[in-house]
């Protein structure tokens, strides 16, 4: 039965969800409400003129760190060095550029201003962060998501030219490796995140690999200092 939420900072047992995710209504987006929600595999996801839905789909996509892959044809693309990453430059910018997207599409869009603020709060509070792809000057890519010990949640993408987004997909990849990150929890399923090795997982599997993550220590230096060369060089990271 789907819960409809107060004030009071709770959810519902994940496993009570709906056969297509949908665990609770209401509430509020505030840091306290969404870091309680991520940390028990629960994201926010709607549309605007709409109360705030909660999700907890399963089997889940995930990328298990330790198990990642550099496809070929995109290692290819890596060696050309088109592009040069930075992660926390301009979260506010990525977010937007995510919805923004959407809208030029003609697609309705779950980030919708109110949504935007919260994860600008969260990254302001140091746990949701952004990947910055760029051309020259110019933003061209990039991604944000919310981390919580050594789990990264991510959020959404966007590209204004081929590849940009995979390569700062790629780039965060390496860095959550080498920072002892366990896994990135995709939400959805995509080719950009299957060509990666993404894999779905039950419920049962994914509450164990999340209560190891969450135990960790929040990482607080987001500094990305990774090289092109050897961004390319790490098939495995």
């Amino acid at each position: 039965m789907i819960a409809f939420l107060s004030d009071k900072l709770w959810f519902p047992p994940v496993d009570q969800a709906d056969p297509d995710g949908l665990l609770a209504v209401g509430g509020d987006l505030s840091p306290q409400r969404l870091l309680l929600a991520y940390s028990q595999g629960i994201f926010p996801w709607y549309e605007a003129d709409y109360p705030i839905l909660w999700w907890a789909p399963f089997p889940r996509p995930v990328i298990f760190l330790k198990d990642v892959h550099l496809p070929r044809r995109f290692k290819r693309i890596l060696k050309k060095e088109l592009f040069t990453v930075s992660f926390d430059r301009c979260f506010e910018r990525v977010i937007l550029a995510c919805a923004r997207l959407r809208e030029a599409q003609g697609e309705k869009t779950w980030i919708t201003p109110e949504m935007q603020q919260a994860y600008i709060h969260l990254h302001l509070l140091g746990y949701a962060h952004s990947v910055e792809v760029w051309q020259k000057d110019k933003l061209v890519g990039g991604l944000y998501g919310v981390s919580i010990g050594r789990a990264f949640f991510g959020e959404s993408m966007f590209h204004l030219v081929s590849n940009a987004s995979k390569v700062g997909l790629w780039h965060l990849i390496c860095f959550l490796r080498q920072n002892k990150f366990l896994f990135i929890d995709c939400q959805q399923k995509s080719k950009h995140v299957e060509m990666f090795g993404a894999r779905e997982v039950d419920l049962n599997t994914y509450q164990k690999i999340l209560g190891k993550a969450i135990k960790s220590t929040n990482l607080k230096n987001w500094q990305h200092n990774l090289t092109s060369e050897k961004i390319w060089e790490m098939e495995n990271c």
